[in-house]
């Protein structure tokens, strides 16, 4: 569901009023903070609190909160609908970092205490909304200002605490393209591999972002630079050739607002072959609708270069697919490349234009109609009804009668 931002803005300054009404320190943090100074629209909202999360839970009800992260002193709020729900998270220190991810030991602490615990400066600043007032214990307003990506105290203790921090702060960059301080970007280069003992899911997570950034140029020309590329790919990925990488990188910078697959496919295309895009896609763990929409996009890459020389039965299917738009997307960008004639996507867009009746015109017959002329269910009756849709958009096949007797013709022959 998506939020309203006025309301969720108004839910997070009612969660601090009741909080501050309770006696305890509560301020804005984080991203949404980070967001504000930016000019930007903060997606969510986190509070921080000095209250424990016993104390939360009392204030605001067990119905309309949920103890999903109370080990780690976070509780989750829950507002109206249109504002959704909030994190609010008791300060804290966090010591003994064991699995590369989560504090093994917290303590309860004040706003500065917390402030350093966190990844980078940017994302260390505090906000009180009721006196419109900006709390800043780590230089993250001046970073801001600098555009620069700094973590926060040693930039090697910070990453290694939690391993996706050294991804965190090249998809920072491709996000604000901001420039990563020297400190940190020398221990983002040394803890390159690191990031192997980090979940997949996480990793993909931040990739499904950072590709469909507006500067995702500058995130993968750092993710190559910084040898981060090579430590969440599979082998065929790992070391591509210099052409082969940057023919890549700039069709993906010419992506008009991509999807992720688009994105995905758009990359490795230059880079590999099909089977490694695979190899990619369950190495990220990617949903199966992911997958097959990558699979898809590099199957159908070819029309790129020749749709206008293509008959129509064989267009046909391909310019009605779902995902017809995230194809074209890829041929703006490569066509902006000087990578593929631009004629050929202003042929699938003129066919685009064709009345429904003709652009996908409804199938002449169904499984049920195939079934009561006696085909089993089966790979018989898939390839049947692909033939018939085939010769129907060809013009072969014009009637429901002419398929039923093409389909009594077929079975007869199978028989």
């Amino acid at each position: 569901m998506k939020h309203d931002p006025q309301a969720q803005r108004a839910f997070a300054s009612e969660v601090v009023c009741r909080l501050r009404a309770a006696g305890h320190e509560a301020l804005w943090a984080g991203g949404c903070v980070r967001d504000q100074l930016l000019g930007r629209i903060p997606k969510d909202y986190d509070v921080a609190t000095s209250a424990e999360p016993d104390a939360i839970r009392r204030l605001f009800g067990h119905n309309r909160s949920l103890p999903i992260g109370a080990a780690f002193g976070v509780i989750t709020v829950l507002g109206p609908k249109p504002a959704g729900q909030i994190e609010v998270a008791t300060f804290r220190q966090d010591f003994e970092y064991t699995d590369g991810r989560r504090p093994g030991r917290i303590n309860f602490s004040s706003a500065r205490e917390d402030a350093q615990r966190r990844d980078f400066t940017i994302n260390g600043l505090f906000y009180d909304p009721l006196a419109n007032e900006v709390i800043d214990y780590v230089g993250g307003r001046q970073d801001l200002e600098d555009h620069l990506i700094r973590a926060i105290g040693d930039p090697v203790e910070r990453f290694t605490e939690d391993k996706l921090r050294v991804l965190r702060a090249v998809r920072f960059s491709a996000t604000f393209a901001f420039s990563i301080e020297p400190a940190t970007w020398d221990a983002v280069c040394a803890m390159h591999d690191a990031v192997g003992v980090v979940s997949a899911e996480r990793i993909a997570a931040e990739m499904r972002r950072l590709l469909v950034e507006q500067h995702r140029e500058q995130g993968l020309q750092l993710l190559h630079a910084s040898r981060l590329w090579e430590a969440i790919v599979p082998p065929p990925l790992k070391h591509p050739a210099e052409n082969a990488w940057a023919e890549a990188v700039e069709v993906c910078d010419y992506l008009e607002t991509p999807t992720f697959p688009t994105a995905a496919a758009a990359l490795v295309a230059p880079l590999a072959d099909k089977n490694a895009a695979l190899q990619l896609c369950r190495q990220w763990k990617l949903s199966n609708a992911e997958s097959d929409r990558i699979a898809w996009l590099l199957d159908h890459a070819h029309v790129l270069d020749q749709a206008a020389h293509m008959p129509w039965p064989a267009l046909q299917p391909i310019v009605i697919h779902e995902a017809i738009e995230e194809l074209l997307t890829w041929g703006d960008a490569r066509a902006a490349a000087r990578l593929a004639d631009r004629a050929h996507l202003e042929y699938c867009r003129e066919q685009l234009a064709r009345p429904a009746e003709q652009l996908d015109p409804a199938p002449l017959v169904d499984g049920a109609d195939l079934k009561a002329c006696g085909i089993r269910p089966g790979p018989m009756l898939g390839q049947l009804l692909a033939t018939i849709r085939t010769k129907q958009l060809a013009g072969e096949l014009s009637s429901r009668d002419e398929a039923l007797r093409f389909v009594r013709a077929s079975a007869g022959q199978v028989e």
